[in-house]
């Protein structure tokens, strides 16, 4: 358990005790890392910030429901998640327009950095909405494989064979 997740555990008991700065804590903490999680779905800042904060209603209307308190930060993902999705089913918005992973490149030059980003995209492409969402959860938001199947709704194995069949597809494209 990482001092992150006992830190947010900590405010939501504080919160649930009465300390409403708890709550200006857990919002300070989290709400730039929700809004990029929701603006990664809808690729609309101004829909992302409005996803987060009708989020944020709900976390706060049921955070005394929140059985584990460790468990905060893939609760309030899977919360915005949901959110996210049910956006995008009610305005039919196309999943492929979904931003792709993008690695941390600083120690290699600008035009092998453009080359690198380019393959990387093009071989996003050929993967599905699904493997897409679990790579980026797992390699760029840090998600362990259980909290992505928290967040996802999905059982953990599933969440290991899309990792892995996601992982195994973009090497076989990018060999090519």
């Amino acid at each position: 358990m990482t001092v992150q997740k006992v830190f947010d555990a900590l405010l939501v008991l504080q919160y649930r005790s009465g300390n409403k700065k708890a709550l200006g804590l857990l919002v300070k903490r989290h709400h730039q890392k929700l809004c990029r999680h929701a603006y990664w779905y809808t690729h609309d800042m101004e829909v992302s910030k409005d996803i987060v904060q009708d989020s944020w209603g709900v976390i706060i209307s049921k955070l005394s429901l929140l059985k584990d308190p460790n468990a905060f930060g893939s609760w309030a993902m899977r919360i915005v998640t949901r959110k996210s999705m049910d956006f995008l089913n009610r305005t039919k918005r196309n999943r492929e327009r979904l931003q792709t992973f993008r690695p941390d490149m600083d120690t290699i030059d600008e035009e092998e950095k453009a080359h690198v980003l380019k393959s990387l995209q093009i071989a996003m492409l050929k993967i599905s909405d699904n493997q897409k969402i679990v790579l980026r959860l797992f390699y760029t938001e840090a998600y362990s494989l259980k909290e992505i199947s928290a967040i996802l709704d999905i059982s953990e194995g599933t969440v290991k064979s899309r990792l892995f069949h996601a992982r195994e597809k973009l090497k076989s494209i990018l060999k090519k």
